[in-house]
């Protein structure tokens, strides 16, 4: 499309901290941009935002457009739709990237009416064809069953909401230098149809399993709610958290706050233990980012092996009270703790 260039990421922040996945965005707009041969920018709104823009800089964007505005102090679909369109129409992104978050889908959902273009939600990959200059936006489909590319071939700005954990953020760079573009807006808070009276954190979760270092994850290959009680105890043992897979969480041997994979959470532990897991695409988006993951499966020809660091084939049931024995020798020798450095 004529005159639209560039990739942008919207980077969004709360009280001042910018959210882990508008990071990760910028990690993989920045590969999308280099072969675009376009520049990267991060797109920044709120109130007294404008000392983010070099974190946002250093995590690779050549530019930030920032609009920093009182009326933007607090998330709200009316102000900060208006904010990015008049960005959008007056810079025109051929890509236009968002976090998966609840801010993030509610935004991109408003923007892509408003612009009347497209919008591929909840991606776990992203490409591009440079020839076409098309983004390639892939997410599980039909189930879990498929992975689907979608295309946006004859609206701009091409946009993508990105689960997150699924990309990778770079390492700041604190010398890298780029542009500030501050934009004004006319907003004013009596206009605005919504009314921010009072915010309530939600503190009675325990850390997201998002944020857990190590997992402990089975599936219904543990047979019954009794036997999956090894999964706690390994966990258990080893200081890690606990997770299960869809049918699990639908047989009620989990809340559902504990599933991971495309209806759950995203998670990028250091060690993740798959345990009576099959490995469908659905419960793999969730979980392949890991650094290190560790299947036990019967089936030696189980998916998860495909994206299993080890594999262990054999009966779990036989093999993780094993585990628990010589990791608690383990914890015995270190002084009762685990090391995973």
């Amino acid at each position: 499309m004529e005159g639209y260039r560039g990739v942008w990421v919207f980077i969004e922040q709360n009280e001042g901290e910018i959210e882990g996945v508008s990071l990760e965005l910028l990690g993989a707009g920045r590969k999308l941009a280099d072969k675009l041969e376009v520049p990267l920018a991060g797109v920044l709104l709120g109130d007294g935002v404008i000392p983010l823009s070099s974190k946002v800089i250093s995590y690779g964007a050549d530019k930030v457009y920032v609009i920093d505005h009182p009326v933007l102090k607090h998330y709200r679909t009316e102000s900060f739709m208006r904010g990015v369109i008049q960005l959008a129409e007056k810079y025109k992104p051929e890509i236009f990237l968002y976090g998966a978050t609840p801010n993030g889908k509610d935004l991109a959902s408003a923007v892509a009416t408003d612009l009347c273009t497209g919008l591929t939600a909840d991606t776990t990959m992203l490409d591009v064809d440079v020839e076409k200059r098309l983004l390639e936006a892939s997410r599980p489909a039909f189930g879990g069953n498929i992975m689907a590319t979608i295309l946006c071939k004859k609206h701009r700005p091409q946009m993508a909401t990105v689960r997150p954990k699924v990309m990778k953020a770079l390492e700041p760079d604190d010398h890298k230098q780029g542009s500030i573009i501050e934009e004004t807006i006319s907003l004013k808070e009596e206009d605005m149809r919504t009314k921010v009276i009072n915010i309530v954190k939600d503190v009675t979760k325990t850390a997201s399993l998002a944020e857990a270092h190590v997992i402990v994850c089975g599936g219904k290959g543990m047979g019954d709610v009794q036997n999956f009680q090894l999964i706690h105890e390994l966990a258990e043992t080893i200081g890690a958290s606990v997770g299960g897979t869809r049918d699990v969480v639908e047989a009620g041997w989990l809340p559902h706050e504990y599933q991971i994979g495309q209806t759950g959470e995203t998670v990028t532990p250091k060690v993740y233990f798959a345990i009576g897991i099959s490995g469908a695409i659905q419960h793999v988006v969730g979980m392949k980012n890991s650094e290190l993951i560790i299947a036990i499966n019967k089936d030696p020809n189980a998916p998860i092996f495909d994206v299993a660091t080890y594999g262990i084939v054999g009966d779990a049931l036989e093999i993780v009270p094993k585990l628990i024995k010589q990791f608690k020798e383990i914890r015995k020798a270190e002084g009762g703790e685990i090391s995973y450095a």
